[in-house]
């Protein structure tokens, strides 16, 4: 009786070690951010290299240095197998007599995007990226996203006083610490190797923001007063304000079910040499006569910023509005 426990008790273990094994040999591989495009080199330095590079690649809004959309790393075809077809973002593409364009999800691996284009001349090929690039774009930003947002679930900071403050649930690592709480305003701040990256959370009235051809006056005009409250360098008069050497990027959004504006531009601390980007999300909650601001902003001179301002980005979409 006792063997044959032994051996359930075995056979129970061998089952379990084997599943986690194919959970893990399932995770997809990448970086942040990345894209895996398999390609002939024939083709990847001609036309069609230069749509993907044109529209994958392209410069990020509203950061102060240039960084790309997504890193892209080629491969020719034939090196698509192995751990090679585990990566998280796929574009492959072959010169062949099949005109193909296909999104396949988790294919080879979990999350996982392989696209797949084909076609027997280079204008196929280019028709197929054209028509389709966008969609691509939206799909990837949204994995990378969800991606994030799982890695900031592993370890939340306790934002019970968030939840008390704003009626707002917000899911934050616990690598960010508050730094400043006032009435209707909170500042929470992660220390960087380069510098620092920040989120700030605060309630104003609805009048605030007028939603008309000039909404992004009014939420520049919103920002600079809080920075001029709360965000102040050790110089005198040097609060933070939005840099005017360009116009902010300005975008209509859908967050926690609720209509708004997305903002990406540049900070600046007056009278200082302090600054960096910004993405703003202003949440016009009707329901309670008032729109939630949640902002994140960086620090970082010397640090590549794109994957800082994605991972503000993900931790302000996790919001939620209680009933």
């Amino acid at each position: 009786m006792k063997k044959l426990l032994l051996l359930f008790l075995a056979i129970i273990s061998f089952s379990c070690n084997q599943k986690e094994d194919d959970v893990s040999e399932k995770i997809s591989l990448g970086d942040r951010n990345s894209i895996s495009v398999f390609i002939d080199d024939k083709l990847w330095i001609g036309e069609i290299g230069d749509s993907i590079r044109k529209k994958f690649a392209t410069p990020v809004d509203g950061l102060s240095v240039e960084e790309p959309l997504f890193t892209i790393n080629q491969y020719p075809v034939q090196a698509f197998e192995g751990q090679m077809a585990k990566s998280r973002n796929v574009i492959y593409i072959k010169k062949e007599s099949k005109n193909l364009f296909d999104i396949t999800e988790n294919q080879y691996a979990v999350p996982q995007n392989l696209v797949r284009i084909s076609g027997n001349t280079t204008a196929i090929i280019l028709g197929h990226l054209e028509k389709n690039a966008p969609n691509i774009i939206a799909l990837i930003k949204q994995t990378e996203t969800e991606e994030s947002q799982k890695a900031i679930q592993k370890s939340v900071l306790d934002t019970k006083f968030i939840e008390n403050k704003f009626k707002i649930t917000l899911s934050v690592p616990k690598t960010f610490k508050k730094v400043l709480e006032k009435d209707k305003f909170v500042w929470l701040k992660k220390e960087i190797q380069s510098g620092n990256s920040s989120i700030l959370i605060y309630e104003i009235p609805l009048h605030c923001i007028k939603h008309d051809d000039h909404a992004i006056t009014h939420i520049v005009r919103m920002r600079d007063s809080i920075g001029g409250l709360y965000i102040r360098g050790t110089t005198e008069n040097s609060q933070m304000v939005t840099e005017d050497s360009f116009s902010p990027y300005l975008q209509n959004i859908m967050l926690g079910g609720k209509k708004g504006y997305q903002t990406k531009g540049n900070w600046e601390l007056k009278n200082d040499t302090m600054a960096g980007p910004f993405i703003n999300y202003s949440i016009i909650d009707d329901k309670n006569k008032r729109i939630i601001v949640i902002e994140g902003f960086c620090y970082a001179p010397s640090a590549p910023q794109r994957d800082i301002m994605h991972e503000l980005s993900s931790i302000i979409k996790t919001i939620t509005f209680l009933k």
